[in-house]
């Protein structure tokens, strides 16, 4: 508001966000102000079910945390002063840091060049990038489409798998139970949970769901399709589930997924959004298994966590589709310039630093802790399962759960619920974060087990607050 108690002009309140955006340090009353100008956003224009959702803000909306800025590589602060360890990483997508420095030099330099590509002109970064996932790519995929996120991906495989499949007369797919792929009307076709799909139905035709991990499910589905002359175009799987609750197949599961699309002709689309970009120990989650998809779908960790750009490979037979016309399947910001340079400084970083391998450690180690914590408290976690740093803790019911990431965070820690799975807490943080900072969580983690186990007799009632920035 101004001083006439009038609402902000437009153009007054971009000038203001101007502001913000510009200044590097904020008084305790400008980072008041734009807390409250958040909250008030929020619930009058963005979403007041954000307010409801989020274990940041107090009951009746009192206080709610706003993020100001990144820390270091793996920490962030908001608007108070407070600082988080984050252990949740944008949902996968922190993988080399916060505001890691390579990334952002490489984007800093290419938007003073040139932000957005003509259109017209050949875009040399997208050739770039392209040529350097062919080489990260496993098997015979080398030919690259990018998009904007994670639904843009898989949206691509299924339309590429579709225009392949067409002329043999196969139209179908088979998903898993409990998968997430995306929320546009193809990606939500694939994804499993009903509160997700039902108030969009009917959804695109043809997808079928059994249950992860269970090869004879998927042979009896493929049975009863063709018995019915209906043919399977392409699996769609992720090689790890990640929203449905970080649910790790049998190690035998993939590979018998693989040979039978080669048995029956149809295509393997592996979802590695969340899987992908060093985040399980191995680049991509299909190697730890030997498996080569036809399709593999990238995003999140993709753009380093500093732009957005998402990635769909393919062999050159099944891309060729696209050849004759490549205007078939477009989007006017993929694979712009400095999307590309950011996903070409992320596979640098990725690479130079071995951050896979070093996931594989530090995340054997951490899962080591969560597991003996689990051991502990039998009576309200039920497992700590993961691999690399993609973890999660399963708790008694949903409500603890909750509690334990509400606790948490007031103790500085990041992490949350999966989005199907509410039970299980994910724990997914950068790939940088180091050994000391695994002890910092696993000694919180200890703490908040401690507090909610009803031998305690404290509840989760804690008011402790996270570390305030020095």
């Amino acid at each position: 508001m101004n001083r006439t108690n009038q609402p902000l002009t437009p153009l007054e309140s971009t000038q203001q966000a101007l502001d913000f955006i510009q200044s590097d340090t904020l008084s305790s009353d400008q980072l008041a102000l734009l807390n409250q100008l958040t909250v008030d956003g929020f619930r009058q224009h963005v979403n007041p079910g954000f307010l409801e959702y989020r274990k940041s803000v107090t009951s009746g909306g009192g206080y709610a945390a706003v993020e100001w800025r990144a820390t270091s590589l793996n920490t962030l602060a908001d608007t108070r002063g407070n600082e988080y360890i984050d252990c949740l990483g944008g949902y996968g997508i922190f993988s080399v840091g916060h505001c890691n420095p390579t990334v952002i030099d490489a984007v800093e330099h290419q938007l003073h060049k040139q932000p957005l590509h003509s259109q017209e002109l050949l875009d040399p970064l997208r050739a770039l990038l392209a040529q350097a996932l062919a080489g990260l790519a496993p098997g015979e995929l080398n030919y690259c489409f990018f998009g904007n996120s994670g639904t843009e991906s898989v949206e691509a495989a299924l339309k590429l798998a579709k225009a392949y499949q067409a002329p043999q007369g196969k139209f179908s797919f088979i998903a898993a139970n409990g998968a997430f792929h995306g929320k546009s009307l193809g990606s939500l076709s694939a994804t499993a949970k009903p509160v997700f799909r039902e108030p969009f139905q009917p959804l695109v035709p043809g997808f079928h769901h059994v249950d992860f991990g269970d090869i004879r499910a998927m042979r009896a589905k493929v049975a009863e399709c063709e018995a019915r002359g209906e043919g399977i175009a392409a699996v769609i799987l992720e090689p790890i589930q990640g929203e449905g609750g970080v649910i790790l197949p049998p190690e035998d599961y993939l590979p018998a997924v693989r040979a039978l699309c080669d048995e029956i002709g149809a295509l393997l689309i592996l979802d590695e959004v969340q899987t992908g970009m060093g985040r399980t120990g191995k680049m991509f989650a299909c190697e730890h298994y030997g498996v080569e998809p036809d399709i593999l779908c990238l995003a999140k960790a993709l753009g380093g966590g500093v732009m957005p750009i998402s990635a769909t490979i393919a062999s050159k037979r099944i891309f060729s589709v696209l050849f004759d016309n490549p205007f078939l399947h477009t989007t006017t910001f993929g694979g712009n310039p400095m999307a590309c340079a950011a996903a070409l400084a992320t596979i640098n970083v990725l690479l130079r630093d071995d951050l896979a391998a070093q996931a594989q450690h530090k995340g054997d180690y951490l899962l080591k802790g969560l597991k003996e914590c689990a051991k502990r408290y039998p009576q309200i976690i039920t497992e700590a399962r993961g691999m690399g740093f993609l973890q999660a803790l399963e708790f008694c019911d949903n409500e603890t759960g909750y509690a334990f990431a509400s606790e948490m965070f007031r103790r500085g820690i990041l992490v949350a619920g999966t989005l199907n799975n509410a039970r299980t807490v994910r724990i997914e943080p950068p790939l940088t974060l180091t050994l000391a900072q695994c002890d910092q969580v696993l000694e919180q983690v200890e703490k908040v087990l401690e507090q909610l186990s009803p031998s305690s007799g404290k509840g989760a009632t804690s008011q402790a607050s996270p570390s305030l920035i020095h």
